[in-house]
C-alpha cells in the first residue's frame, strides 16, 4: 500500500492506493467522495471525468494516482460554491445548457481552464477547447453559448 498526497480543491489530501496505476478518477469519487467528475468511456474520450491539474484540463480516468502525486487537482465541486458559482457555472445555469447533465462535468472543467489561459475565447477557439468532449444530448448550442457568455460576450 502506497501513500500519494496532492491537493484537491485548496485542501491537501493523502490517499492510500494499492496500484500506483489506479485511476485518479476512482480514487477523488470513491475515497475522497468527489462525484462531479463522471466515469464516461474510462479511455479519456469523452471528457466527463475531466478535473484541472496545475491549470490544464485532464482526463482522470486516464491519470494514475501516482501521476496526481504533488499536483494541484480542482473538481467542479471546487470551482464554485452554490452561493457564488464560477462564471462558467453561472453560464451554463443562465444558457440551460446542460440536459442530462453528463457531459457537463467535462464541458465546464474544460471551459474553465481555457478562458483562465484565455479570457476572451473566440468561438472557434471554444470549439476546438471543446472538441474532444462528447454530449449525446445535442446541446452544443447552449454550450458555447454559455461559454461565451461566461467571457462576457454573446455568442455571434
Amino acid at each position: 500500500m502506497a501513500s500519494y498526497t496532492f491537493t484537491v480543491n485548496g485542501t491537501a489530501r493523502a490517499v492510500e492506493s494499492r496500484d500506483p496505476e489506479q485511476p485518479l478518477l476512482y480514487v477523488l469519487r470513491n475515497a475522497l467522495g468527489l462525484t462531479g467528475p463522471k466515469f464516461g468511456c474510462g479511455l479519456g474520450q469523452c471528457g466527463a471525468c475531466t478535473v484541472i491539474i496545475d491549470g490544464a484540463p485532464i482526463r482522470s480516468c486516464q491519470l494514475p494516482v501516482s501521476g496526481a502525486q504533488g499536483q494541484n487537482v480542482t473538481t467542479i465541486e471546487g470551482l464554485g460554491t452554490p452561493d457564488r458559482p464560477h462564471p462558467v457555472q453561472a453560464a451554463f445555469i443562465a444558457e440551460q445548457a446542460a440536459q442530462c447533465g453528463y457531459c457537463t462535468n467535462g464541458m465546464v472543467m474544460t471551459s474553465a481552464a481555457l478562458i483562465a489561459q484565455s479570457p476572451k475565447p473566440s468561438l472557434q477557439e471554444i470549439k476546438e477547447a471543446l472538441s474532444a468532449n462528447l454530449c449525446r444530448c445535442g446541446s452544443h448550442d447552449r454550450v458555447l453559448s454559455a461559454v461565451m457568455r461566461a467571457t462576457g460576450r454573446a455568442r455571434t
